[in-house]
């Protein structure tokens, strides 16, 4: 049995009707609040019933029993503080644990089973079932479960002991394979933030690389522009020298140079002094030519260029 004094205290506290009366309104569940809380202070007596405000994660308020108290756990250091909060829809609603926190002694990161708020999410609760749950048994896999995974340094990730598969119970078996497949899914998760940041990494060189290929296709083009302008200037230069070609018969008897025309007299006799020295200076480099090579004698190189020079 439970201490006079809880009894007396979840009694009273069940039966009021006032504004602040608790927030379980069907008779027949206080009924069974009262049975369920009542064995838990009998088979837990270092926990106390308790009522107070309860505030949901949407803001919702409402008056709550809890039962607070400390849980010894198996192969652990010491005792760790919980409190149980009975939801208004209990027991068709699971419980609300939470574990006490050490602003010294933090939850263990990644933690299976307690998150860094202290809040427990074990898989006795997340396959809550009345009328198979209760919360005698809940307590009962909360020592186990916390003493293979003690929530507070130090502590190991895995269970300190295994005993073997044929001893387990299948809660124990459900447990132990929640909480591999969490370490599982925790290592697995860093490996996958490790490849997103390498790829980052890469995105970001390949963006890189994009600009620096657009900047040179670019370039490229630009090139290309200023070619296809040279080629349509030497185009047109080329059909106005074909024009001019034509215009002055290119197939012509007479010399290149009469296609050229002077402007006055004075021009033409420059043009034709012009020619003639620059006949005198052909001879005179074929006469050196030829004396190099001994196909005339310098005698009659002499005479040769004496007689040029008489010519010009």
């Amino acid at each position: 049995m439970a201490s006079p004094v809880s009894s007396q205290f979840v009694n009273a506290a069940l039966s009021h009707n006032n504004p602040s009366a608790l927030s379980y309104t069907d008779p027949d569940q206080k009924w069974i609040i009262r049975d369920h809380l009542l064995s838990l202070l009998q088979e837990f007596p270092c926990f106390k019933p308790v009522t107070d405000t309860f505030i949901h994660d949407d803001g919702t308020t409402v008056n709550l029993l809890n039962a607070s108290g400390s849980l010894k756990v198996s192969r652990a250091p010491q005792p760790v503080l919980l409190t149980i909060w009975l939801h208004e829809n209990y027991p068709f609603s699971a419980p609300i644990v939470l574990l006490s926190l050490n602003p010294c002694n933090p939850v263990l990161p990644h933690h299976p089973f307690v998150d860094p708020s202290g809040t427990i999410t074990s898989p006795y609760l997340q396959t809550w079932q009345y009328p198979h749950s209760n919360l005698s048994e809940l307590l009962h896999n909360l020592a186990l479960l916390l003493g293979h995974h003690y929530p507070f340094s130090p502590s190991g990730s895995t269970f300190s002991t295994r005993a073997h598969p044929s001893l387990m119970s299948k809660r124990e078996a459900i447990d132990r394979l929640v909480a591999a497949l969490h370490y599982d899914m925790v290592a697995l998760q860093s490996e996958v933030e490790e490849e997103i940041e390498g790829l980052s990494v890469l995105q970001a060189e390949l963006f890189e690389r994009n600009d620096i290929a657009t900047n040179l296709l670019l370039g490229l083009e630009h090139e290309s522009m200023s070619l296809k302008a040279v080629v349509r200037e030497a185009a047109e230069e080329g059909d106005m020298l074909m024009n001019w070609l034509r215009a002055n018969d290119l197939n012509s008897v007479h010399e290149v140079e009469e296609a050229f025309e002077a402007v006055d007299e004075n021009s033409k006799q420059v043009l034709h002094h012009s020619a003639e020295d620059h006949a005198i200076d052909d001879v005179m480099y074929a006469l050196d030519k030829a004396l190099e090579k001994g196909v005339v004698t310098f005698r009659e190189y002499i005479k040769q260029g004496s007689m040029q020079n008489i010519r010009g």
